[in-house]
C-alpha cells in the first residue's frame, strides 16, 4: 500500500508542479485519472487479503495432519486437505514401524537402503585381467602320438574373472518372528560378448549376462532358528573354504586341484548346484551348520537325460560336448545331489568339515573313449559301458589362523571317491586325495603377499589320454594309461588395496603334471582359462574332439584390478 500511495503522491506533485491548464477540461481529465488508480489498488489490496487467509488456512492444516504412518510393506494414501489446490495437499510421508522412510539410505552402508518394513542392498564386482599363459613350457613327451598342431606355447589375454551384479534384501512379515528373504545375482563378461560358454572341448548352454544365472533365491530366515532358502546356489560344500582361497578368480586359483576330480576346467566338488533347497542355521557357540538338497529332476535312471527345466546336463556339459557317442548326457552328469558342512568360529580361529554327494554319475563316455566311438565290440565292453554309472563323493577337513602378526595360515585335505565295481577300477581317475596350503602375509594396511601350493595324489586308475606313455590292452580291445597322474600347483599373488573397493593385483602360477595327469590352470571362475587341449584335431582341421595332453607344465602370469562393492 505504501507502493501505491507513494505513486499517487507522486503524481499530484508533478500535477501541481505544472503549469495551470489552459482548460478545466484537462483537470477534470486528471482527476479522472486518479480516481482509477486509487480503485485499483483498492482491488489489488483486497485480492492480496484474500490470497493471505488461504495460505494461513492451508499452513494451519498442514501443521495440524498427523504424520502419515504404513504398515510395514504397505503405501500410505494421503490425506484430503480441504479446498487446497492440488499442489499444496499435504504430502506422503511414508514410513516403517521403526520410522525409516522408503528407500532411506541405510547409515554406514552406501548401497543399502530402507524400505517400509525392510532393507535391500545392491552389490556386484567387477574383475579384468591381462594374462600370458602357456599350455607347455617342458618337454613334451609324446610318446609316439601326434604332436600339437595349434599354438600350445605363450599366448596373451584379457580375461574376465568372477564379475557379477546383484541384490538382495528382506522384509518383515507381519505377524511372524520371520523375514521373507531374497537375492537376484547375474555374471556378465566385461571383455567379451555374452553368449554360450563354448571351447575346444566342451559347450555349455548357460549364458552368462542372462537374468539371473548367478547365486539367485528367496527364502524365510530369522535371528533364533537360521534361513531356509531355494533356488540356486553355490552349494556348503564349496563356500565352507572359501576363505582359505585368497586366489579367487586368478590364475592360481586352488580350484585346479581342490575339488576338481580329474583335471580340466570342471570343479566337480567347488560349483553352484540349480533347482536346490537348502538350510542355514544361526551361529550357537561358535559353530554353524549349512545342508543343502538338489533333486536330480532326471527321467532317465542313468541321469542320461537333461534335468527337467534346465538348459545343461548336470556336471556343467550339453550331450554333444567332446564329441560324446552315444549323445547323451554321459560326461559326468549326475542325479541327486547333497552338500552340508559344520564349521567353528572362535576369534582367529576358524575349522570346518564339509561333505558332498553325486548320485548317479554318468560317465559311460570315458569307455567309448578308450574303445573307440563305433558301437561297442563286444558284450564286455558293453558291460563296462552300462556299469560306468555309479555315486561320487567327497569329503574335507580344513582350518585356519589369523596371529596377531597380520599373517594367515591354513591348509586343507581332501578324499574324493568314485563308486564303481572292481572291474571298472582300472579307468577310476576320480577316486584320489589332496592338499592345500596356504599362507597370507599382509605387509601394510593395504599391500599384502599370498602363497599355496596344491597337491593331487595318484588316483586309483586313469582312462589314458593322446600322449599316455605306457598302455594296457583289455580283453584284446582298446587301451587304457597308468595312473602316474599325480600333479602339484604352486602360486604367488600380490595385491594392493589402493581403496577400500578397488584392489590391484599380480600373480604367477605353475601346474606341474604328472605323466598321465592333465590338470589345467584358471578353472573356478575365470573367463580364459588354459588346459591339455589341443587347438585342433590330428589333420590340422578344427575339430569338437581335441587331443588332451598328458604330462604337461602349464605356467602363467597374470595382473589385473577388481572393484567389489
Amino acid at each position: 500500500m505504501k507502493k501505491y500511495a507513494l505513486t499517487v503522491s507522486a503524481i499530484a506533485i508533478a500535477v501541481v508542479s505544472q503549469p495551470a491548464p489552459a482548460s478545466a477540461d484537462k483537470l477534470d481529465v486528471v482527476l479522472e485519472r486518479l480516481q482509477a488508480i486509487e480503485q485499483s489498488n483498492a482491488q489489488l489490496a483486497k485480492e492480496n487479503a484474500a490470497l493471505k487467509a488461504r495460505l494461513n488456512r492451508v499452513e494451519s492444516s498442514k501443521a495440524a495432519a498427523p504424520v502419515v504412518q504404513a504398515a510395514p510393506g504397505r503405501v500410505a494414501s494421503a490425506p484430503a486437505t480441504g479446498g487446497a489446490p492440488a499442489s499444496l495437499k499435504t504430502p506422503v510421508v511414508e514410513v516403517d514401524a521403526q520410522g525409516h522412510t522408503y528407500f532411506e539410505h541405510k547409515h554406514g552402508a552406501p548401497l543399502t537402503f530402507y524400505t517400509p518394513g525392510g532393507e535391500i542392498t545392491a552389490y556386484g564386482n567387477l574383475d579384468v585381467s591381462i594374462d600370458d599363459t602357456a599350455k607347455n613350457v617342458g618337454n613334451l613327451n609324446l610318446n609316439g602320438a601326434t604332436p600339437p598342431v595349434g599354438n600350445f606355447g605363450w599366448m596373451p589375454a584379457i580375461s574376465t574373472n568372477l564379475s557379477y551384479l546383484g541384490v538382495r534384501g528382506f522384509q518383515h512379515l507381519p505377524g511372524m518372528e520371520a523375514n521373507f528373504l531374497y537375492q537376484l545375482e547375474l555374471g556378465f563378461d566385461v571383455s567379451a560378448t555374452p553368449g554360450l560358454k563354448e571351447n575346444n572341448s566342451s559347450l555349455s548352454n548357460t549364458v552368462n549376462g542372462a537374468m539371473f544365472n548367478r547365486n539367485t533365491y528367496i527364502g524365510l530366515g530369522s535371528q533364533e532358528w537360521g534361513a531356509v532358502k531355494i533356488g540356486k546356489t553355490d552349494a556348503p560344500y564349496k563356500t565352507s573354504t572359501s576363505a582359505f582361497n585368497p586366489f579367487s578368480g586368478q590364475i592360481g586359483d586352488y580350484s585346479v586341484v581342490m575339488g576338481n576330480t580329474g583335471g580340466d576346467n570342471r570343479v566337480e566338488f567347488g560349483t553352484r548346484l540349480d533347482h536346490a533347497i537348502w538350510y542355514e542355521s544361526p551361529t550357537i557357540s561358535g559353530f554353524q551348520f549349512n545342508a543343502l538338497f538338489a533333486p536330480g529332476q532326471n527321467r532317465d535312471t542313468d541321469s542320461s537325460n537333461i534335468a527337467a527345466g534346465e538348459s545343461d546336463c548336470a556336471g556343467g556339459n550339453v550331450p554333444q560336448s567332446g564329441g560324446n557317442l552315444p549323445i547323451a548326457c554321459n560326461d559326468g552328469s549326475f542325479s541327486n545331489a547333497y552338500s552340508a558342512n559344520l564349521s567353528y568360529t572362535n576369534g582367529p580361529f576358524y575349522a570346518t568339515v564339509a561333505y558332498e554327494r553325486h548320485q548317479a554319475v554318468n560317465r559311460q563316455s570315458d569307455i567309448t573313449a578308450i574303445y573307440g566311438t563305433a558301437a561297442l565290440p563286444n558284450a564286455y565292453a558293453q558291460n563296462l559301458f552300462n556299469e560306468n554309472v555309479g555315486d561320487e563323493d567327497a569329503f574335507k577337513v580344513g582350518a585356519l589362523y589369523r596371529f596377531a602378526t597380520r599373517t594367515t595360515v591354513g591348509g586343507i585335505f581332501e578324499m574324493m571317491h568314485r563308486y564303481v565295481p572292481a572291474d571298472l577300477q582300472f579307468q577310476n581317475e576320480r577316486t584320489r586325495n589332496g592338499t592345500w596350503f596356504f599362507v597370507s602375509q599382509e605387509l601394510t594396511d593395504v599391500d599384502s603377499i599370498h602363497f599355496g601350493w596344491a597337491h593331487a595324489f595318484a588316483a586309483t586308475g586313469d582312462p589314458g589320454q593322446h600322449n599316455t606313455s605306457t598302455l594296457t590292452t583289455i580283453d584284446g580291445l582298446g587301451t587304457y594309461g597308468p595312473n602316474d597322474n599325480k600333479a602339484d600347483m604352486v602360486t604367488a599373488s600380490y595385491k594392493r588395496k589402493v581403496s577400500p573397493n578397488f584392489t590391484w593385483y599380480a600373480s604367477v602360477a605353475a601346474t606341474f603334471n604328472g605323466p598321465s595327469a592333465h590338470y589345467d590352470l584358471g578353472a573356478g571362475g575365470r573367463g580364459v582359462t588354459t588346459d591339455c587341449h589341443d587347438a585342433f584335431g590330428a589333420d590340422g582341421g578344427y575339430t569338437s574332439t581335441p587331443h588332451c595332453y598328458a604330462g604337461t607344465t602349464i605356467v602363467g602370469v597374470s595382473t589385473g584390478a577388481s572393484w567389489k562393492f
